[in-house]
């Protein structure tokens, strides 16, 4: 089976206001589902849907499919453009196949590493955007390529 994964955290990011609310895919949700499901078993407040965040997040997805790459980029620029607000911004990525590409396949991935454990699990983070797209990645029909984008 194949896993990737990447983490990112910018600290003392201040920017202007979220925009109106994104529509979601089933598979964004089912993905926040068991994100909230595990940080509400750790006594955690539950992670909101943030419109800024979402596009943000579904940008580097695409961003991501379309060149081949699986890296952050300018994250930091990403936040500014997609005026993202908050004190505290971070960023998982993932892709997989079958398994891994499944919502309790990417949570488990990103608990099994410390800095996605991290990110996941950070209480100050309080919302999200999520851009979980299907596509030809890395030589594989059907990958689905995740950009999960937190602010505090």
């Amino acid at each position: 089976m194949l896993r990737r994964i990447a983490v990112f955290v910018l600290v003392g990011l201040v920017l202007a206001p979220a925009a109106e609310a994104a529509r979601t895919t089933r598979s964004e949700t089912t993905l926040l589902r068991e994100m909230n499901r595990v940080r509400v078993a750790r006594h955690l407040a539950p992670l909101r849907f943030d419109a800024s965040l979402e596009q943000a997040s579904r940008a580097h997805s695409r961003e991501m499919l379309q060149s081949g790459t699986f890296a952050h980029g300018a994250f930091g620029s990403r936040m500014l453009q997609f005026k993202v607000r908050g004190s505290l911004a971070g960023e998982n990525l993932a892709w997989g196949i079958g398994y891994q590409a499944t919502a309790h396949g990417i949570v488990q991935g990103w608990l099994a590493s410390p800095e996605h454990r991290a990110n996941l699990l950070r209480p100050s983070f309080r919302r999200v955007g999520i851009g979980a797209l299907v596509g030809r990645f890395s030589g594989f029909d059907g990958a689905t390529v995740v950009t999960a984008d937190f602010a505090g």
